[in-house]
């Protein structure tokens, strides 16, 4: 039997790219899933074909993450339908590229209210209940823009950088009541993320060839589901750079400014 049968599985950001195929995974595993999103259309599609092809159960919930009286009252009511929350995937996230002094101050405040203070919103609707019964699995989609800031990406960075920090506390708080925290840190994926980031389409054009795929970034972070998996870093190479970046950071800056510019 797999370790995900039968178990609640909530994913926000659901309704398209890694959100979507990890729900479509969590499904084939047996899990009762819980796709959140603003566009409830297409959940609704999604649900039925879990349903349908998987025989397992699927929830559908409209929720914007920033809203943090929504993120309460919508968690209410996915306890009352679907039961104890054992997995919460905190995938909704968007950015913006642009250079620091042509960010406008209202879409950054939108980015820190979706990809931070709404993913913190949610984790605490599921912490509680997963301290008190010593079981559980929050996994924070970060990037590896949170390990190497470059031009164009500083507010996203930020944020980024934010759910690291708050993930690696959590994760350190959270381990005495065996509540596993992972953050996944991938870098660019061929979804629809790049239709806000990068209207122009010049970064995608320059990085197209190294893009990851929605599904191989899923099925990484299902495997690691109920595992001590502390992070998930993809592309391999890509995470070696971050870590060659955190010793030598003089020496990155310099020697790649030029790939840095390919935004």
């Amino acid at each position: 039997m797999s370790r995900l049968q039968g178990k609640c599985v909530v994913i926000t950001g659901a309704s398209g790219g890694i959100g979507r195929e990890t729900a479509i995974r969590a499904a084939c595993e047996g899990a009762r899933v819980v796709l959140l999103a603003r566009s409830i259309d297409k959940l609704d599609e999604l649900k039925r074909h879990l349903i349908e092809q998987y025989r397992t159960e699927a929830y559908a919930f409209r929720l914007d993450v920033a809203d943090t009286t929504q993120v309460k009252r919508i968690f209410a009511e996915i306890v009352a339908v679907a039961g104890e929350i054992d997995v919460l995937i905190n995938n909704a996230g968007f950015g913006v590229f642009k250079e620091a002094h042509e960010a406008d101050l209202e879409e950054t405040k939108a980015m820190f209210d979706v990809n931070v203070l709404g993913l913190i919103a949610c984790t605490q609707m599921v912490l509680p209940s997963m301290k008190r019964r010593k079981k559980g699995h929050i996994i924070n989609i970060a990037s590896q823009a949170g390990k190497i800031a470059t031009p164009k990406s500083s507010v996203y960075s930020a944020t980024k950088h934010a759910v690291l920090g708050y993930s690696n506390s959590l994760r350190l708080e959270s381990m005495r009541d065996h509540v596993f925290v992972t953050t996944v840190n991938p870098g660019p994926i061929s979804t629809n993320f790049f239709n806000i980031a990068d209207e122009s389409g010049t970064y995608v054009k320059n990085v197209e060839r190294f893009m990851l795929k929605p599904d191989y970034v899923a099925d990484k972070i299902v495997s690691a589901i109920f595992t001590k998996r502390r992070e998930i870093n993809l592309p391999g190479w890509m995470n070696l750079g971050s870590i060659f970046y955190t010793l030598f950071p003089r020496i990155v800056e310099t020697v790649g400014k030029n790939a840095f510019f390919k935004k």
